[in-house]
């Protein structure tokens, strides 16, 4: 009699939890639709004003669609945001395949600045000159870049401006801010020295040049042990700072420096071994009459390859192997070790720069994007075979002209032309890590 008892009492036990049991699995649903609700973006806008352009510009048809993600957005957003174009694209009659050279291509960037997110598509015909639309939405207070998302900061200051055009700044002394710099224009270096809060010049060098400079000129300097390396389409100079300076120059096509060197080895000759702080050199030829490289290289140790023309380098250390990005001229970038070369399309400008810092992996790369006629610069790491953002978008007011890695290889100078004004201005671009 005694089993019969206890079974008694268990069943009928179990109708007085039951309720309970149920009050709180509603509760929990409720918490979490409330979580989700609130934490829940309306991206639905904004996709349809992007498909609206991007039918504007691809008509009705077949369309191969790549989406990618350079923004701070979380992984489920970048998926959330990904099929509501492609369902709204549908909507609008659009029709996605895969490997059909007769489909328009459309490749759409995620990216952001430090206010809103701005999503940019690209849509080819063929051969044709793509067409590009974009839309912008501010983005939440809430939704700022996270640590874990950009995990650094990019820092801009200001180094100096002037009406004639300039093409490269070279810090020659600091303490806690610059105290002497040269300024590199079309026609001259220029050598000043802050005195009192106020910058004077103590010298300038006059570039004599037997032909006319190509439109879009480009220079480089680097600071070595005895003065300084000038570098100009067709034309090398070297520029003795010590007592009684000068300038020299020779003409001919020696290779510029481009990935981070430090001052030890920024005037050493091709095929120099020679490196501190464990920064290699990488040069190359510069196309004299144009505003490229040729894609011939010379590595460190003397060793030569050739690439696809380029506009900018950037080099990259990872698993103790340097590898470089390059800014192609027909707009992909090239990573490349030497011996093998992969292209990837990313919503990325003409102007790289490498820097190697004390911050996340030690190696960053500054990359330009351009947005409604305006620039921005964000660091990046390639942990594997993709950049992956690291800081947020530093905006310029204007376009950037020049991205020069500097000599010690921890920091780059930018050039922009103010819309504004008309000046042009240097500055110089830092990475700090964020606490």
């Amino acid at each position: 009699m005694v089993i019969p008892n206890v079974i008694l009492n268990s069943v009928s036990r179990a109708p007085r939890f039951a309720p309970s049991l149920r009050i709180v699995a509603r509760v929990l649903v409720l918490i979490l639709a409330s979580v989700s609700a609130a934490s829940a973006t309306d991206w639905s806008a904004p996709e349809q004003q992007l498909a609206r352009g991007i039918m504007a510009l691809a008509g009705s048809g077949s369309v191969s669609l790549t989406v990618e993600n350079r923004s701070s957005l979380s992984r489920r957003d970048s998926e959330i945001i990904q099929n509501g174009l492609r369902t709204a694209l549908e909507s609008m009659g659009t029709r996605f395949v895969t490997n059909d050279p007769a489909a328009t291509v459309v490749t759409i960037s995620l990216s952001e600045n430090l206010t809103a997110y701005v999503w940019v598509a690209e849509v080819r015909h063929g051969q044709e000159e793509p067409g590009v639309t974009m839309v912008s939405t501010p983005r939440p207070a809430s939704a700022a870049p996270g640590h874990e998302s950009v995990p650094l900061s990019l820092r801009r200051i200001s180094l100096w401006s002037q009406t004639d055009q300039i093409l490269d700044v070279t810090v020659l002394e600091e303490n806690s801010a610059p105290i002497r710099i040269a300024v590199l224009d079309p026609e001259r270096v220029s050598i000043y020295r802050s005195q009192g809060g106020n910058w004077r010049r103590e010298q300038a060098f006059e570039i004599a040049h037997d032909k006319p400079w190509p439109r879009d000129l480009r220079g480089r300097m680097l600071l070595g042990p005895d003065g300084l390396a000038i570098y100009l389409p067709g034309i090398v100079c070297h520029a003795l700072l010590g007592g009684a300076m000068a300038l020299t120059c020779h003409g001919g096509n020696d290779p510029w420096p481009l990935a981070p060197v430090s001052g030890n080895t920024a005037l050493a000759s091709a095929g120099s071994t020679t490196a501190s702080a464990g920064i290699l050199p990488l040069q190359a030829f510069f196309a004299t009459a144009q505003n490229f490289f040729t894609g011939d290289l010379i590595l460190v140790g003397g060793n030569l390859t050739t690439i696809s023309k380029f506009y900018s380098a950037a080099s990259v250390q990872r698993d103790g192997t340097f590898f470089f990005l390059f800014a192609g001229v027909e707009g992909q970038v090239h990573i490349s070790d030497g011996s093998t070369d992969r292209t990837m399309k990313l919503n990325w400008g003409s102007d790289l720069a490498g820097v190697k810092t004390a911050c996340g992996a030690g190696w960053q790369v500054l990359a330009t994007s351009t947005t409604e006629g305006s620039d921005s610069v964000r660091a990046y790491e390639v942990p594997d075979r993709d950049p992956v953002a690291v800081s947020a978008a530093v905006d310029f007011s204007g376009p950037i002209s020049a991205l020069w890695t500097e000599g010690p290889g921890d920091t780059a100078v930018a050039v922009m032309r103010n819309p504004e004004t008309g000046n042009y201005e240097a500055f110089r671009l830092a990475v700090a890590c964020s606490q």
